[in-house]
Parts: C-alpha cells; structure tokens; sequence
C-alpha cells in the first residue's frame, strides 16, 4: 500500500514547513489527489491517521479534496467531454491529461510566534 509512502512524505514536507516558518504546531493540511493519481482517498485518510500520531501532525486535521480527470486536445486546446473519447472531434488531434493524476499538497494551517 503506497498510501504510507505518500504520507511519510507528506508528515516530512510539513515538518520542513513547520521548521521553515517556526511554527508551534499544526492544524489542518489539505491536500489534492488526482483520480487518476493511484490513490485511494479513504486509504490515505486511514494511513494519515495511523503515522501523524507523535509528529507535527498529531493533531492536525487531513482535508483531501479529490480532482477529476480533465482531457484537452493537445493541438487546439478545446476540453474534451470524458464521454468523447481521447481524439478531439474538432480536429481529430489526440488528448492530453490536463488534470486528474496530481498529489499535492495544497495548504498547511499552522499556529505561529
């Protein structure tokens, strides 16, 4: 499960943050996962809980916000419909992935000096 690797990462990055700033502690982090990231929400939520506990994020609430997929033709930048398929009907140019495969780490509340 991946899902422990990503939030081993993500504890380390707001420590950085929390050091960074001279934070006293934190109270939420949000984060954004792609639907085509390979992450299950419900399993990152479930892994966040088990290794905040005794670091900066002990008591800080995990707020994930779950981005769909967007497709747009790579040549005339028009969206395309999920239902459309990945060639755009305008001109027949092959979709790109514009969203919907991030993890990012959207925004750290922290209490400061």
């Amino acid at each position: 499960m991946h899902e422990y690797s990503i939030v081993e990462a993500l504890i380390s990055r707001v420590s950085q943050e929390v050091e960074a700033h001279g934070a006293r502690g934190v109270m939420r982090v949000y984060v954004k996962i792609g639907a085509l990231s390979g992450v299950e929400p419900e399993l990152l939520a479930s892994a966040y809980e088990v290794f905040r506990e005794k670091t900066v994020c002990a008591d800080a609430e995990l707020n994930i916000e779950r981005v769909e997929e967007r497709w747009a033709c790579s040549s005339c930048r028009q969206a395309l419909a999920r239902e459309a398929g990945l060639i755009c009907p305008r001109c027949s140019t092959p979709a790109r992935l514009v969203s919907g495969d991030e993890i990012v780490l959207e925004r750290i509340e922290m209490e400061v000096a």
